[in-house]
């Protein structure tokens, strides 16, 4: 394995609702966060640890990390050595369109399991993987229909994951959420939230927690990188977009996204203007 930590976050035009991510870890640690797509992951090398609200659970080279939207964790590694790996994060859309050709799944549907170990479909989302690197969307697209159909057969149950709930801590908790997510550069404060929504401090945090995963300052760093990387692909530069997000300058804003996208905003938005701006294959070089 290679001795340097190396990573790739990019997307190709051939899979649209799909991102693709490669890379090679040894230090990197992810910060707590959720995805509002899936996380279909091979491990290629090494060991990954995956930190879920019940516990740490760990993957090897062969192994798959499959997670549901919306679902909180951390990601670091689990051996000395690091680990590598290939990722796909489709759209819940993408998902749910498999499934609804492919299976009696309705809906968007979850998948019942985290990690397996299954080097048959770890290297169909290798494949995945090398047909985008080498330009062929065809045999791109078609690898991944046929590793997530091959999943939710094996692993996949309906789930609409609903977002609302009528009344009680869940009420509290998504009026808390819409709040923050309409003041992302002067978000209130917990004791505004709580009097906003009708509840103490310690009362939403604790729905919060519940409905979320996550305390309401770490969710409101997560929407701000979702909304940094929304504005990235638009052509916004990075210190700009740093401002437009709520962080305080350029490298708040850069610490935080490669904890939670795994690599820098700069390395990132070279690659979608490099898909953009050329019509050959994607550019194969790694963004450390």
């Amino acid at each position: 394995m290679a001795t340097r930590e190396q990573a790739r976050h990019w997307e190709h035009p051939g899979l649209p609702g799909v991102d693709l991510l490669s890379a090679r870890y040894i230090r990197h640690t992810f910060a707590r966060h959720a995805h509002d797509g899936y996380v279909i992951a091979a491990v290629t090398g090494g060991i990954e640890a995956v930190g879920l609200p019940g516990g740490a659970q760990h993957a090897g080279a062969g192994g798959v990390v499959l997670l549901n939207p919306e679902t909180p964790h951390t990601a670091y590694a689990g051996s000395a050595d690091g680990w590598s790996y290939r990722v796909l994060y489709p759209a819940p859309e993408v998902v749910a369109a498999v499934a609804a050709e492919t299976s009696a799944l309705r809906g968007t549907p979850a998948f019942t399991a985290t990690v397996l170990d299954d080097p048959a479909t770890a290297d169909m989302i290798a494949d995945v993987h090398r047909a985008a690197e080498h330009d062929n969307p065809l045999a791109a697209d078609t690898f991944l229909r046929l590793a997530v159909a091959r999943l939710l057969a094996r692993h996949g149950t309906a789930s609409v994951f609903p977002e609302r709930a009528p009344a009680g801590g869940p009420a509290v908790a998504a009026r808390a959420r819409d709040l923050l997510a309409a003041s992302l550069t002067r978000p209130p404060s917990l004791e505004q939230l709580a009097a906003e929504t009708g509840s103490s401090s310690f009362a939403l945090l604790r729905a919060f927690k519940k409905a979320y995963g996550l305390p309401p300052h770490a969710w409101l760093t997560g929407e701000r990188v979702r909304a940094a990387r929304r504005l990235l692909d638009a052509g916004a530069s990075p210190a700009d977009t740093a401002a437009a997000v709520g962080f305080t300058d350029q490298p708040h804003l850069n610490r935080h996204f490669s904890r939670i996208v795994g690599v820098p905003p700069g390395a990132y938005q070279r690659e979608r203007k490099n898909i953009q701006d050329r019509k050959g294959g994607p550019d194969l070089a790694s963004s450390a």
